[in-house]
């Protein structure tokens, strides 16, 4: 399928009535289509992989285009030059996410999880822990030490405020936590320790974790 085909067909899936839902979490997008995420996974099926049908996609600016670029394309054909252009877009934690479920399968994902949560801006640094928590959940193979050399950048960031970026260090802490025994003994030490630095976030992040983790 072509660009102009898939956005045809993304037209006539809008739906106006989501439009406002998107208008809630995204920061003053106006080039929303309304496009449910099950009727963009099924345009992402009939496009197939396809890496510069991706690109071209992205290039539209329509958010759901976005979703749908990130999900027809190949990551192994994912460039850190494109992962920087992408990220640098983000503006609603859905298409954050959305996007990182591509990023997380290619070979800089560690690597940008570390410089990107060193960034100020929000979605960006949100990328970064979002990229951790999609590896603790899809990456059986990952090795430990991975996890355990990043609980330290989520104690740093802990104390950060704002809401996306504090739940996304939360959930990721979770979720490194639920891998196995050895790491959920890590995240709840780091948890407390997170709790010690005593702002509004780090202990929202940390009683948040604790009540998952140490419930087992």
């Amino acid at each position: 399928m072509t660009v102009d085909e898939l956005l045809d067909e993304l037209r006539a899936r809008a739906n106006p009535a989501r439009l406002k839902e998107h208008q809630r979490v995204a920061a003053g997008n106006v080039t929303a289509l309304g496009v449910s995420v099950p009727d963009i996974r099924a345009l992402a099926k009939l496009a197939g992989r396809d890496h510069a049908l991706a690109q071209q996609l992205w290039d539209t600016g329509i958010p759901e285009a976005r979703q749908l670029a990130a999900m027809v394309d190949d990551p192994a054909l994912v460039t850190e030059a494109q992962m920087e252009e992408w990220v640098a877009a983000f503006d609603s934690w859905d298409l954050c996410d959305g996007v990182c479920t591509l990023f997380e399968r290619t070979p800089f994902a560690w690597s940008k999880a570390y410089a990107w949560a060193e960034r100020d801006e929000e979605f960006v640094k949100r990328a970064a822990f979002v990229l951790v928590a999609y590896a603790a959940v899809h990456d059986k193979k990952a090795d430990n030490q991975l996890f355990l050399d990043y609980l330290p950048v989520m104690r740093k960031h802990a104390n950060d405020p704002r809401n996306f970026v504090r739940k996304a260090v939360n959930w990721a802490l979770r979720q490194v936590g639920k891998r196995n025994d050895h790491l959920r003994a890590a995240a709840i030490a780091c948890a407390h320790e997170i709790r010690t630095q005593g702002t509004p976030s780090a202990r929202w992040i940390a009683s948040d974790a604790l009540r998952e983790l140490a419930r087992r």
